[in-house]
């Protein structure tokens, strides 16, 4: 039976009396370290979680403190012979809302290391007796994040000062990072049980391809690595396939391999090929990290991995799910060793060929529909290149601004059919830039508005309604959902509260 003890990070402890750089100083050496641990002796008093106390540590002489001002001062608190299961069903029934942050370990009273519930999943994640239990444990902990994480966005809407907004960045930076890995966790429970739920639709492989390198981009070039995409099959290639889920998979290797190769080389392609059940997609993802004689490059996805693998849960429940979804999709995946130093991770499977709304006759409005010219608001440049060139695609002539403001004095003008407005963007967002455009007179301030966000639950889009526009298409866009609001406005003529598109 495995125990806590067998989950747990036996990193260093802080002694009581140390100051609160002593903690900067151990975060700062260990990027991957997500708790300390506060001793008197042997005694474990508190616990510091890093994104709670990195926030803190903003204000100045706060590293002069003493971190027992810092840490949470009671932890909860399991030994290190405990089955996982028997404490998460104590905790829940004793303190639920603590399975949030994390935990210290003991053995016979004295500390032994900490862990939170991402270390512990692997080990509920293999009985699938307990299923029902990983499911509560984590919802009840992802209404909580949730809830912090709304907070925070709704507060940084607000005028505070700049110091403010950078504890909000980090509070809600977690929450993201928390609200990922649970969900990882339910799929990876969803997909022991076999309930994983696989949605295939007709998609563009290029624009997968094009997908994955516009969310890795950015990410890549912080952590110092080069990323290289590349996609080899005919332009036109569509198959049924769940996008979303082949975007997680894509994401879990690629983060996998830029933690190996650090500031390396990651190359991560996806090949097509006809076959004769439809197309054969064959995905890629390789470093150039360091070789090491103990990597078990025949089943990395046992967790059994050595010093050289990278030890973050995330990481390793990222790569768990994705093995168990491309299982799921009738395909296979498998590590190899390179020839000089790293790895390549690979997938394997075959879809059905499918015929995409871009390649059918009726995506592009001729035979009876009418070209727009359309303004597009984005303050990322990325984003407004993407939507224009799907605006071409729709036979749509454009024009674009960055920010609210802009979007206000060139709608002035009235010489636009449709908007199309982002909804964050600095000065003026998406929301007050809609209302604005709803004062001016004429056609200029009856314009349809369509609303472009990665924001589109049923209360925020009720918002974007109110404030005038017509419509929500949801961030990633979907060209076809697009293309449906785009001729819903035109057809309406008008603003008007309508339909969610997203």
């Amino acid at each position: 039976m495995q125990t806590i003890g067998q989950a747990i990070e036996r990193r260093a402890a802080l002694p009581a009396g140390a100051p609160c750089d002593a903690a900067l100083a151990m975060f700062a050496r260990e990027p991957s370290c997500r708790f300390l641990a506060v001793v008197d002796g042997a005694r474990p008093v508190g616990l510091v979680g890093r994104a709670a106390f990195m926030a803190r540590m903003q204000a100045p002489g706060a590293g002069g403190r003493a971190i027992i001002e810092a840490m949470e001062p009671e932890p909860l608190v399991a030994d290190a012979a405990e089955p996982p299961i028997a404490f998460l069903n104590r905790v829940l029934a004793e303190r639920p809302d603590a399975l949030r942050q994390g935990f210290i370990v003991t053995e016979d009273g004295a500390y032994a290391g900490v862990a939170d519930l991402v270390d512990l999943a692997p080990a509920l994640l293999a009985g699938a007796g307990e299923a029902s239990l990983v499911e509560r444990v984590c919802a009840e902990v992802r209404q909580p994040v949730a809830h912090a994480l709304a907070a925070a966005e709704a507060l940084s809407r607000m005028r505070l000062p700049e110091d403010a907004g950078a504890h909000l960045w980090t509070i809600g930076d977690a929450a993201r990072a928390a609200l990922a890995l649970l969900d990882t966790a339910a799929d990876l429970q969803r997909a022991a049980a076999g309930r994983l739920v696989i949605a295939p639709e007709p998609r563009r492989l290029q624009e997968l391809v094009d997908q994955i390198e516009a969310r890795w981009r950015g990410r890549a070039e912080e952590s110092g690595a080069t990323l290289l995409v590349s996609y080899a099959g005919q332009p036109d290639c569509a198959a049924m396939i769940d996008q979303e889920r082949l975007l997680q998979v894509f994401d879990a290797l690629i983060g996998y391999a830029i933690a190996r190769s650090g500031r390396g080389v990651v190359e991560a392609s996806l090949q097509a090929r006809p076959s004769d059940a439809g197309v054969a997609l064959t995905g890629r993802v390789r470093d150039n990290g360091a070789a090491s004689a103990g990597v078990r490059f025949d089943d990395p996805f046992s967790g059994d991995l050595d010093a050289a693998q990278p030890r973050d849960a995330g990481l390793q429940l990222g790569l768990m799910l994705a093995r168990r979804t491309i299982a799921a999709m009738a395909g296979r995946m498998d590590i190899t060793a390179n020839a000089g130093p790293g790895a390549t991770l690979a997938f394997e499977f075959t879809a059905p060929g499918a015929m995409t709304g871009a390649q059918a006759p009726e995506v592009r409005p001729e035979a009876g529909r009418r070209s727009a010219h359309v303004l597009v608001v984005d303050d990322n440049a990325t984003n407004r290149m993407v939507v224009e060139a799907l605006c071409e695609m729709f036979n749509c002539s454009t024009e674009s601004v960055a920010d609210g403001v802009e979007a206000v004095e060139a709608a002035r003008a009235g010489r636009f059919d449709v908007i199309l407005m982002d909804i964050k963007m600095p000065r003026m967002d998406g929301v007050t830039a809609a209302r604005a455009i709803r004062q001016l007179s004429g056609p200029a301030g009856r314009a349809p508005i369509i609303a472009l966000t990665a924001n589109a639950d049923p209360d925020e889009a009720a918002e974007y309604l109110a404030a005038g526009m017509c419509s929500v298409v949801e961030k990633p866009i979907k060209p076809e959902r697009l293309m449906e609001a785009l001729e819903a406005a035109l057809a309406a003529g008008a603003a008007a509260p309508g339909a969610v598109a997203a």
